[in-house]
């Protein structure tokens, strides 16, 4: 699998007040959270990406208030349609 590696400067590590591990591990939750609300990564695989099980992950998305149902218009109207 490749690895990205991102430099960061000191001064978010500073006015975060977490440790590098900790900094490190909340990027990339969040770089899993926009994949996931651009539908790049699905539910399973974005939780996976951040290293989180997919409850784990709900939860996080839910206390942020992100849906974990991400329905375009079109998804919408047939699921209405159907009922």
């Amino acid at each position: 699998m490749p690895n990205l590696s991102l430099p960061y400067p000191d001064d978010l590590l500073i006015t975060s007040g977490k440790s590098p591990q900790e900094l490190e591990s909340e990027l990339l939750f969040l770089l899993a959270v926009k994949l996931f609300e651009l539908r790049k990564l699905s539910l399973g695989k974005a939780a996976n990406f951040c290293k989180m099980n997919k409850l784990q992950f709900m939860y996080e998305l839910g206390r942020l208030k992100i849906p974990v149902i991400n329905l375009d218009d079109d998804q919408i109207a047939d699921e209405l349609r159907d009922n």
